[in-house]
């Protein structure tokens, strides 16, 4: 017995013949044996005069048809499992296994035939008979629809067909539909008021299949949302996102009857507002309570807090006391005893902080506590001192057309007259220089220094109690030239 192998084979006419070299007469659609004259044939009950089989009939074509014969000991059974594998827009795979008997002659292969539906002429595959057990059949038309048979042949004929019971029919392949959500979409996707919306989600199914999109269970509107749809994706776009455009946008994909749906859940958000309003609800000792009222206008997602800032009304400078705190009442300590304060809370969210925040109208005063009596013997301390620098200045290297600054701190009761030299001159006035001092740190700022600007730089601070003095090299390195 052979072993199993695979051949391919295209479709043929009805105008191809069998093979040449083997006597394969092409059997009707009935399913009967035809066998070739042979040895056998002497042992009929009439007996006859021994003639050479090649006269007795002509060579076999696709198109001789002859009468059924007898079955012989010579003439192998018909195929076993004879099933279709595989069956494709323009193929087919059939296989088969060897018969029960071979025939005393041994087998010599397998033919392969096809009828079409609304024909009686079965047409062979393969041009002569090959020792294989599968076979491909390529090249067919979509549409096609035919019945198949498998004979097996020896040197003295084709045996038995085997015959599928189902015609096969070559139709295209269909593919259900499929869609391939991206990652990032698979949560929430957070867009801001102004940006652009484009999504572009992959699908398959064959034939091409029917793309369409939803907005809450609504139509698209389209002079707002354009949809592209390809073969293999579905493009969703909006030019200029709004807090309208959030929701759940469905992609539904349909193909004969067949369909796949995803959903993709966007959010458009924007600044929140400030908070509706604010109120001072106490001020004791070195504390000030608060209570402000949540914002009206979230921007559409949910806050990430509050930021709480605190400001002196000597100063007017701003100092962030609390971020992200979410309750709507507080509590600010450590506050200065004799300055007077000012409150403001932003809201904040996803986006950042609120373009406005929320002011107290009235002052919290923290005032110095009354003393009742004086302790007898107690000496008022006198905090007057001369000047001492607590932070001296420190050399430089600058390069030029670069502003450079120095910087020192005094420590000094009353507060001292700061004088700063260059070289030992005093540039108090000059435009090139601008000094500040401030809570007692000395700030010294060289505009646009050059080369001249190097040298010995001298903060001097002067008292009614003393003067001190600090001294500092600044080097100004001039470009290298090529």
């Amino acid at each position: 017995m052979t072993g199993e192998a695979t051949s391919e084979a295209t479709a043929s006419g009805p105008e191809e013949t069998a093979s040449e070299s083997v006597s394969v007469p092409i059997t009707e659609p009935s399913g009967e044996v035809a066998a070739s004259e042979s040895k056998g044939e002497e042992q009929a009950e009439e007996p006859q005069e021994p003639q050479d089989p090649a006269s007795q009939a002509p060579a076999p074509t696709a198109s001789t048809v002859t009468k059924p014969a007898p079955p012989s000991e010579d003439v192998p059974s018909a195929p076993l499992l004879l099933t279709v594998e595989d069956v494709s827009s323009s193929s087919v795979t059939v296989s088969w296994e060897p018969p029960e008997k071979l025939g005393r002659l041994g087998l010599q292969g397998y033919v392969v035939e096809i009828c079409r539906e609304g024909t009686s002429e079965w047409v062979p595959v393969n041009a002569r008979p090959m020792m294989v057990t599968q076979q491909i059949l390529r090249n067919l038309a979509l549409g096609d629809k035919f019945f198949l048979r498998v004979a097996a042949v020896s040197s003295a004929g084709a045996g038995p067909p085997a015959v599928l019971d189902q015609p096969v029919h070559i139709q295209e392949i269909i593919e259900p539909p499929k869609i391939r959500v991206p990652r990032h979409l698979r949560q929430t996707y957070i867009r801001q008021v102004g940006e652009s919306i484009n999504l572009q989600i992959p699908f398959q199914g064959k034939p091409k299949p029917q793309a369409s999109w939803t907005h809450n269970g609504q139509a698209l509107d389209s002079k707002r949302v354009n949809v592209r749809s390809g073969d293999q994706d579905s493009i969703l776009f909006i030019r200029s996102a709004q807090r309208s455009d959030s929701g759940r946008y469905e992609l539904t994909v349909r193909l004969e009857g067949l369909e796949a749906k995803a959903a993709i859940d966007i959010l458009v958000i924007e600044k929140p507002g400030p908070p509706s309003s604010i109120k001072l609800l106490d001020v004791w000792g070195c504390n000030a309570a608060l209570e402000w009222t949540p914002p009206q206008d979230t921007g559409n997602t949910e806050l990430l807090g509050y930021t709480v800032q605190k400001a002196d009304k000597k100063t007017g400078q701003w100092f962030t006391v609390l971020e992200r705190y979410h309750p709507t009442t507080c509590t600010i300590s450590h506050l200065i005893v004799g300055n007077s304060y000012y409150f403001r809370v932003f809201s904040e969210n996803l986006c950042g902080l609120s373009d406005s925040a929320t002011s107290t109208k009235e002052l919290a005063h923290i005032r110095k506590a009354d003393i009742a009596a004086k302790p007898k013997g107690f000496i008022e301390r006198d905090f007057s001192e001369a000047p001492s620098f607590t932070q001296p200045l420190a050399d430089h290297t600058s390069t030029p057309g670069y502003s450079t600054q120095l910087f020192c701190s005094v420590r000094a009761s009353p507060k001292p007259k700061i004088i700063w030299m260059k070289n030992q001159m005093n540039i108090q006035g000059d435009p090139k220089y601008r000094a500040l001092s401030e809570q007692g740190v000395c700030t010294l700022e060289i505009r646009k220094p050059s080369p001249f600007d190097s040298g010995v730089y001298t903060c001097k601070a002067i008292n009614v109690l003393g003067e001190a003095s600090v001294d500092c090299r600044l080097e100004v390195k001039a470009s290298a030239t090529h």
